[in-house]
């Protein structure tokens, strides 16, 4: 599951459509649930009502999953920035707010200024899917070299995939070897 999104089909990893046709910009993800009732509520309400409390526990509970897995930890997490009018708006970085409760949990080190989103983009939310990755395209830019070669981008949702898939492209760039995506939801069908 390249990409985490919820397949019909259960067992083992199994590649979604859009992944074996396209291998996304990041090696791997992990959603803590899938985006629909009730975790959408309690994202929504944690992102857009300000209830940084669900923080812990949403955190928390995605770090009890990460630590389950089998896979080697990254040396960095990196939250997706917000572009710096829209972090005015909101007041906080939900992003920031989940890898800073990871990084605790996980004994990670956390980068939250590593990456810049450089361009004010449209909500991937409200666009068509086909739109959201010219959105994206040079929004991002990173300061300096990572000082890890293994990175996970944290974030609240992934949806297409593209905004992780644009920040890993430039992590790699900038000498990242192996981006994963954490997330707490993970929306799709």
């Amino acid at each position: 599951m390249h990409c985490a999104r919820p397949l019909a089909q259960a067992g083992g990893p199994v590649a979604c459509g859009a992944c074996q046709r396209s291998t996304p910009g990041f090696d791997a993800a992990t959603a803590l649930l899938h985006y629909r009732p009730p975790a959408d509520y309690l994202v929504q309400r944690f992102k857009f009502a300000g209830e940084l409390a669900l923080a812990p526990l949403l955190a928390g509970l995605l770090a009890t999953k990460i630590a389950a897995r089998p896979a080697r930890l990254p040396g960095l997490l990196v939250p997706v920035p917000l572009h710096p009018s829209r972090l005015r708006e909101r007041g906080f970085n939900q992003a920031t707010e989940l890898a800073r409760v990871l990084g605790r949990r996980l004994g990670l080190s956390v980068n939250h200024r590593l990456c810049q989103r450089i361009k004010r983009t449209e909500p991937q939310s409200t666009l068509p899917v086909k739109q959201r990755h010219d959105n994206l395209r040079n929004a991002f830019t990173v300061s300096g070299r990572p000082a890890a070669g293994h990175i996970a981008i944290v974030d609240d949702v992934m949806t297409s995939g593209h905004t992780a898939g644009e920040l890993a492209r430039v992590l790699k760039q900038a000498g990242a070897r192996r981006v994963e995506v954490w997330v707490i939801a993970r929306a799709g069908h």
